[in-house]
């Protein structure tokens, strides 16, 4: 049996990290919380969590720009905030969140949010032999660019490092994968690791907004990702297994 993952909850308010911390340590997480971006800075460099747990409104440094700057470490993010506008679900997700709860939630579901991410983060770092693509154990090639498989990076064509949030990630490895032809949401959802990848399906179009975003290279360069008006997306471009 693996070590219990380890989950940091950062919020301010210390009465509601005890008692989420309380449940999920109950459901086989080791738990941790901080008070601030401070803290929390400072639990990370400690002991570097699996998931971080992260309230939208706090004072000092507010949970966006946390999870701004801390987007592409590799640690996925399920923001919480009181405000549960589908607009701010967008922006938190357009900023690197994994996934946007609306508080107060009910436990249960924070829990089942957890699992399904952290499910797509590890299903993102390790594909199993039999999985489509796992012939490409090293990366693939596309116009100039290259995404190691292995290291989880991708390098535009000048070798520049592209971060990629766990999402972007399982979502790209999707694309090139199936090069070439139309997927529609519903084949995205199920290729980018089960239906647990996203947590709902407008999710889809922000990820590949941001995605398509990180794959631009300025006016004149190719369009890698295509939009198919009524049926989904297309990556348009060869792609080969390294």
């Amino acid at each position: 049996m693996g070590p219990m993952p380890r989950v940091l909850i950062v919020d301010d308010d210390a009465e509601l990290c005890r008692l989420t911390g309380e449940f999920l340590a109950k459901h086989g997480f080791t738990v941790a919380s901080a008070g601030n971006g401070v803290q929390m800075d400072r639990a990370i460099a400690e002991d570097r969590p699996d998931i971080i747990v992260l309230d939208l409104m706090m004072p000092g440094e507010d949970g966006l720009s946390i999870c701004r700057r801390i987007a592409g470490s590799g640690v996925p993010v399920i923001m919480l905030s009181a405000v549960g506008e589908e607009t701010d679900r967008i922006v938190g997700l357009e900023i690197g969140a994994d996934d946007y709860l609306a508080k107060p939630c009910n436990p249960r579901e924070l829990l089942a949010r957890v699992r399904a991410v952290l499910r797509r983060a590890e299903g993102a770092s390790a594909k199993q032999p039999d999985e489509p693509g796992a012939a490409a154990k090293e990366g693939y090639g596309f116009e100039g660019w290259r995404l190691d498989m292995l290291k989880r990076e991708l390098r535009a064509p000048d070798g520049v490092l592209v971060n990629l949030s766990g999402g972007e990630f399982a979502l790209l490895r999707a694309f090139l994968e199936h090069p070439q032809r139309v997927l529609t949401r519903d084949q995205l959802l199920d290729y980018a690791r089960g239906r647990d990848s996203f947590s709902y399906d407008r999710a889809i179009d922000v990820q590949v907004s941001r995605l398509r975003k990180k794959l631009e290279l300025g006016p004149g360069s190719t369009e890698l990702i295509k939009t198919v008006r009524s049926e989904g997306y297309i990556f348009t471009v060869p792609v080969r297994r390294l």
